[in-house]
């Protein structure tokens, strides 16, 4: 299949609604029957104001990128970048042309 691999980089102590962005919107993307999505948390990066923030055990709790990753139709990635833009939750984020499919026993690779 042919889709997009849509990545949205927040700040991981960032809120919406009184909870995680990255939680409210991963809760979001399932509820709009996406296949799937994953949060990771950035060890080290630097922004557009080219501060270097690193993962220290204190020091900067919170000021770090947890970067989240989807596999989507147009369509999906329109429908979270609309919902990002409506609740107004400061994103960057990066969409790139993704061909994917699925490989298990019981079924045929749907890659085309």
């Amino acid at each position: 299949m042919e889709g997009l691999f849509l990545r949205v980089y927040l700040h991981e102590n960032q809120r919406c609604h009184g909870r995680l962005a990255w939680e409210w919107l991963l809760e979001q993307a399932s509820k709009l029957g996406l296949r799937g999505g994953s949060v990771f948390r950035a060890m080290a990066g630097f922004g557009h104001h080219h501060l270097l923030h690193e993962d220290h055990f204190f020091e900067l709790a919170g000021t770090l990128t947890v970067i989240m990753e989807f596999v989507v139709t147009e369509s999906e990635s329109g429908q979270l970048l609309e919902l990002l833009r409506r609740d107004e939750i400061k994103a960057f984020y990066a969409i790139i042309p993704a061909r994917f499919g699925k490989i298990s026993p019981e079924t045929v690779d749907e890659q085309a």
